[in-house]
């Protein structure tokens, strides 16, 4: 494990039962998160792109132990030691929570409505005992300011703010004690298109301001390729490919992604690409294709495809940037990307 990485995840797995009949049987298992691995080095932000449904919200929660693995490790690095927190129990949890935090998706249903700007942003103060009285109410006035939020605002309830400004009530709430990593669950998709770019503005500037680190969820390629590092593709529960922004976006290896960036909208009007369609439905994760998930969906599928399970592997270039895909065809295809503005 390098040194400079903060979290590292190694085979990932979130199995859900399914259950029927009147004494709930479990007849499957929905593969939610299928044996995903990365990892993300300290200051850095992962992008976590694909469809809804594919297992990014699950991957994140699970790190964060919101959810219990099924298996796996989750290597985190507090105090110059690696702690497997998908193996602690609640009691070793609770001195990690505090440099692992969550910023929501929903920013309407994500802050208790019968508490005011100064209660939801104050409770992890009080719960892990770190401020109370005239403190408590002076960090909390801190936060607010370093979010953007005025200070009159914090004896208010949350309907009486708009969608961004209660993100940013959600973000001081996880920039409260201080945490070195978040996990941004898709944390601009419900807001609108100005109000984005001021929230992902905000999120570099206090990413360098506090040296935090992001695994950065999204379905929407423009926003990621704008705030990440490196951007990870997850299909139906598995990453399929793991690159460097640019070198994603400029030169995919993966059919999947190539699709993917085909659909990212055009700023200019006069530019003219044609959009891969894929054909087919996504494959369902109680019951996957064998093989390459993707193969029934893609264009340049093999007999091998339909049989093999594709490993991840690296095929950047020798001493360059890595690369990582799971195709079989990877190094033989010529796929189509995009320039990266």
């Amino acid at each position: 494990m390098a040194e400079a990485t903060l979290v590292d995840v190694r085979n990932l797995k979130k199995y859900f039962p399914v259950r029927r009949g009147m004494w709930r049987k479990v007849i499957g298992h929905v593969r939610a998160v299928d044996d995903v691995s990365f990892s993300i080095k300290e200051g850095e932000t992962l992008g976590l792109v694909g469809e809804s449904g594919c297992g990014k919200t699950t991957t994140g929660r699970c790190i964060l132990r919101a959810l219990q693995p099924t298996s796996g490790q989750v290597f985190f690095k507090q105090n110059g030691d690696y702690i497997d927190t998908a193996a602690v129990g609640k009691d070793g949890l609770r001195p990690l929570r505090k440099d692992m935090q969550l910023i929501f998706q929903d920013p309407y249903s994500s802050l208790n409505p019968r508490m005011t700007v100064k209660d939801i942003i104050g409770e992890p103060l009080l719960v892990n005992d770190i401020a109370s009285g005239k403190e408590l109410e002076d960090r909390v006035l801190g936060l607010m300011r370093r979010v953007g939020l005025r200070p009159e605002y914090m004896r208010r309830y949350p309907h009486a703010f708009s969608g961004g400004q209660r993100q940013r009530i959600g973000i001081a709430r996880a920039l409260a004690l201080n945490p070195r990593f978040i996990v941004c669950d898709e944390p601009v998709s419900a807001l609108d298109v100005s109000i984005q770019a001021q929230i992902l503005n905000l999120l570099q500037d206090l990413q360098e301001e506090y040296n935090l680190t992001y695994l950065f969820v999204a379905h929407d390629l423009s926003v990621v390729e704008h705030i990440s590092d490196r951007v990870a593709v997850m299909y139906v529960g598995k990453i399929v490919e793991l690159a460097n922004t640019e070198e994603l976006f400029s030169s995919p290896k993966h059919p999947y992604t190539e699709a993917l960036l085909s659909a990212v909208p055009k700023p200019d009007p006069r530019i003219k690409t044609e959009r891969i369609l894929l054909k087919g439905e996504v494959a369902d994760p109680t019951d996957p294709p064998a093989g390459c998930y993707f193969h029934p969906r893609c264009d340049y599928a093999k007999d091998i495809c339909r049989k093999e399970t594709p490993s991840m592997r690296n095929i950047g270039p020798d001493g360059g940037l890595e690369h990582f895909v799971a195709c079989h065809l990877a190094k033989n295809l010529d796929l189509r990307g995009i320039a990266v503005s």
